[in-house]
């Protein structure tokens, strides 16, 4: 009789037939030289560790190509000696034969080829100097800067070519003058009557055969005749190489708060009067909002003794230090509209081309009070302020070295 199971009592009953449970595979053990690296590792020697294995895997390297080059060279050299090969070499010694090639001639064609009929060197014509005097005409945005550089001149060689036309002012050259190009640095001179070689040479700087030897000036020294009174015909042109012009200083003389009625030659606006009132600080600050140059700038070489500031028409005008007004209003000599102020103690500054004068004879101004408008008046080619500096000790000073 069957067993009776108790449904109430717990018993764990294993199937005959169910299949054991499947076992976990084992991991393959880790190569020893991967476990060797983290124990260096792990005690810092890794990075030398590195390094090592790299200077030995170099060194293999560098003895593995020794090796292979030694090899077939060793190779190449025994092939070399080889009785064979020797005996080839010898056989194949002698001048290789040649054969020549057929004839090409197509329709009576020169079978030698084409005949050159150019030199393979070239000739480079021979560049004269130049002894005439050139004309040209000025153009919009030139001055006498730009004209001397194009001919490879000095700026004063283009006022001295040209005194007759631009007198001793750079700013009177126009657009549309024809002005003379000198072919070397000197002066143009216009020979008058009564004149002698040793008195014209000596006033340039120069010796009677540098003017007559010029080959422009086609002068003859077997008939030209006594210095003193040489044949030459009067208003002969007459190139002066290398000689130094002079300039007539007759457009702002100094002009003092005691005794301004100096200046009245030079227009309506010169002073009358007499004057007293505040001196100066002899600081001087930028008469203009603006600080950089828009035309000329100190150049004594060529009779500019001031600075173009540039700027706008209306363009408010400072004084440049406390002082004294001497000279309001019209220039008679390319300034235009021209303000001058006395400083004290010998200083004096110069403000010209404006479009308005704002003070009157007399004035006292102070530092940074506006005195005028900036503008174009008188000969001027564009807005800007020419602005002088003179000092009773050191003459016309370059306002560079003054402005703070």
């Amino acid at each position: 009789m069957p067993e009776k199971i108790d449904p109430w009592q717990r018993r764990e009953l294993t199937p005959v037939d169910a299949d054991p449970p499947p076992e976990e595979p084992t991991p393959p053990p880790e190569p020893k030289w991967l476990t060797l690296w983290e124990r260096l590792r792990h005690w810092g020697f890794g990075d030398s560790t590195l390094r090592i294995a790299t200077t030995i895997s170099t060194a293999l390297m560098i003895l593995l190509v020794v090796w292979v080059m030694d090899t077939f060279t060793d190779r190449d050299v025994n092939r070399r000696n080889d009785p064979g090969n020797i005996a080839m070499a010898e056989a194949l010694s002698g001048p290789t034969p040649t054969v020549a090639p057929p004839l090409f001639n197509v329709g009576g064609a020169n079978p030698e080829g084409i005949a050159r009929d150019i030199g393979v060197n070239t000739i480079l014509p021979v560049r004269l100097a130049r002894y005439e005097v050139m004309h040209y005409t000025v153009e919009s945005g030139d001055s006498i800067f730009t004209i001397a550089e194009k001919f490879n001149l000095r700026p004063e060689t283009i006022l001295w070519g040209n005194r007759y036309t631009l007198g001793d002012d750079p700013h009177f050259i126009l657009p549309g003058q024809t002005l003379y190009i000198l072919p070397v640095d000197g002066v143009y001179h216009q020979w008058s009557a009564g004149e002698g070689l040793n008195g014209v040479a000596e006033f340039y700087g120069v010796t009677p055969e540098d003017i007559i030897n010029w080959p422009g000036n086609q002068l003859n020294p077997e008939t030209i005749g006594d210095y003193a009174n040489p044949h030459i015909p009067p208003e002969k042109m007459l190139v002066i190489p290398g000689g130094q012009g002079t300039y007539t200083d007759w457009r702002t003389p100094r002009i003092s708060r005691g005794e301004p009625a100096t200046a009245r030659n030079l227009g309506p606006g010169a002073c009358t009067a007499s004057y007293d009132g505040v001196m100066g600080s002899l600081t001087f600050i930028w008469p203009t909002i603006e600080r950089y140059l828009s035309g000329f700038n100190y150049s004594p070489e060529t009779n500019h003794f001031a600075i173009d500031i540039a700027g706008r028409t209306g363009n408010p005008i400072f004084a440049a230090d406390h002082g004294v007004v001497v000279y309001a209003g019209w220039n008679d000599y390319g300034y235009g509209e021209m303000i001058v102020i006395d400083h004290g103690s010998g200083w004096q500054t110069l403000y010209a081309h404006l479009s308005q004068v704002t003070v009157f004879c007399g004035q006292e101004v102070y530092q940074g009070d506006t005195i005028g408008l900036m503008g174009s008046t008188g000969k001027s080619t564009g807005p800007h302020l020419h602005f002088e500096m003179r000092s009773d000790d050191y003459g016309r000073v370059n306002p560079w070295n003054f402005l703070n």
